[in-house]
């Protein structure tokens, strides 16, 4: 069983496509464990903040898999694919560390660059598992945010528990 990390984000309706994430997510793989919401500038391009999170769960599944899980659920959300990177999205997904694996053939990259690249990846994923060590790096999660910019890299954390029972 690997144990399996994602970041999901989402600016447009974001704490009901992040529900739908959740949600279909526990239903492939079970029990998750679930890291505090953050509230971040759009990155890259001018667009309605964003709300992020990381997941970490249990899976049989090959990484290959995960990432078609993933576009599925990327698809009940109503997302599709543009040639823009830097868009508004109503759900972004992505398979950060899997295991210690590290690996570099499309669609699978892991661990993701943007562990190390943005706040609202490294942040919540240093909440989540502090002490997971990166597999390039060997250093810690939360060595990692400690030694991150965070004043260049805003965050707001947000409970987002109260809109998620209202939106159930």
């Amino acid at each position: 069983m690997a144990t399996v990390y994602l970041g999901l984000g989402s600016n447009v309706a974001p704490v009901r496509n992040l529900k739908l994430a959740l949600r279909e997510l526990e239903s492939r793989y079970g029990d998750l464990q679930v890291s505090p919401v953050y509230r971040n500038a759009a990155v890259g391009f001018k667009g309605a903040e964003f709300l992020n999170l990381v997941v970490r769960l249990e899976s049989d599944d090959s990484p290959r898999a995960i990432c078609r899980e993933i576009e599925l659920i990327h698809n009940l959300s109503g997302r599709i694919r543009g040639s823009d990177k830097w868009e508004s999205r109503p759900l972004d997904i992505d398979l950060l560390l899997y295991n210690d694996l590290v690996l570099d053939e499309k669609p699978v990259r892991v661990p993701r660059d943007d562990i190390l690249k943005y706040s609202f990846v490294l942040r919540p994923l240093s909440e989540l598992a502090p002490e997971l060590r990166h597999p390039v790096s060997g250093k810690t999660m939360q060595e990692h945010w400690q030694e991150f910019d965070a004043v260049d890299h805003p965050l707001e954390r947000v409970n987002v528990e109260e809109e998620w029972k209202a939106n159930a």
